[in-house]
């Protein structure tokens, strides 16, 4: 999964969409400046491309939100339970709205996938500050679930991120949790666990993070936390996406060593962004046989309503309304 320079594809882009291993692309602010000029994109974009696309992009609220002129306003979801009056179910209720609302606007722009919801605890990383829910664990789980649900309703799938937790690294740079195991599952790896009891966690984004009391390796590259731990013990079957190579990989000739590492410890997909050449040589240097997990395929987007066709369901202006009281207060 790469991304793209700008609003309108380059003719480097399209020979890059060409390729037989490109099978998503990640929207980003760089490409959207009205909705208009977004659909065109994503029109040229699956045009281009030899493979049906999974096009996705990390739609937040508050600063996170990528897709703003013309979309509903979307809070930080560290907002919800705050503006609920620290009353669970009304929290729960406000996290639903924002999950279908934020996927039924999306899927309705011919978007795939909100890499969505957050499930790591509010804690002190600098990583994770107003996204996530809250600073417990169970809260965190319940309305997490409720926004989940809310996506699902709509028509999209889950990416839960960051597996297995973000809300602990304590140095934006070094990115490192030096946690036991045991506390981990403790706190973060319940939230996990419960979304996948639940059957609301349809894909997990893994962190860039190492976790030296569990591997010395990060957390994208490692087999003990992908296969043995979020497979075998947690008992997940759905999409594993790294994080963007480039958040741990600065040297270009690196990216191809790395995505091999990522796919080898149990990625069905790897991300390559803010980095032309290190996606090109991702590129070139992975066989051009290789078979993408079947995996993939069930996170595509089924049929949606058009914008305007959504915003006259009661359900969109109630959830509108709501996130717009939310944004003004």
């Amino acid at each position: 999964m790469l991304d793209l320079a700008g609003h309108e594809l380059s003719e480097e882009e399209k020979d890059i969409l060409d390729h037989p291993l490109v099978g998503g692309i990640i929207l980003t602010r760089c490409n959207f400046y009205n909705l208009e000029q977004l659909r065109e994109l994503i029109t040229q974009t699956r045009a281009s491309a030899r493979n049906t696309l999974l096009i996705g992009i990390e739609q937040e609220g508050g600063t996170g939100q990528v897709l703003k002129v013309g979309l509903s306003p979307l809070p930080p979801l560290s907002s919800l339970f705050r503006c609920a009056e620290g009353q669970l179910d009304n929290a729960c209720h406000l996290a639903y709205q924002a999950g279908w609302l934020t996927a039924a606007e999306l899927l309705a722009l011919d978007i795939d996938l909100s890499f969505g919801p957050v499930l790591d605890i509010l804690g002190p990383s600098p990583l994770v500050a107003g996204r996530a829910f809250h600073s417990k664990s169970q809260q965190v789980i319940e309305m997490a679930a409720s926004y989940a649900k809310g996506m699902h309703e709509a028509g999209m799938k889950t990416v839960g991120k960051h597996f297995p937790g973000l809300g602990y690294v304590q140095d934006a740079e070094k990115r490192v949790d030096p946690r036991p195991l045991a506390e981990i599952r403790h706190h973060d790896l319940r939230v996990f666990q419960a979304m996948q009891q639940q059957n609301l966690l349809d894909a997990v984004m893994v962190a860039h993070v190492q976790y030296p009391a569990v591997d010395k390796l990060l957390a994208c590259y490692s087999r003990r936390w992908l296969r043995d731990i979020l497979r075998k013990e947690l008992d997940f079957d759905g999409v594993v996406f790294s994080g963007n190579l480039s958040a741990s990989v600065s040297n270009t000739r690196e990216f191809a060593e790395k995505a091999r590492l990522a796919l080898d410890a149990g990625c069905d997909m790897v991300l390559v962004c803010g980095n032309r050449d290190g996606a090109i040589a991702v590129l070139d240097a992975l066989p051009s046989s290789y078979q993408a997990s079947e995996r993939l395929n069930t996170l595509r987007k089924s049929d949606a309503p058009s914008l305007s066709a959504l915003r006259t369901k009661t359900l969109w202006q109630t959830a509108n309304s709501a996130m717009e009281s939310l944004h003004a207060g």
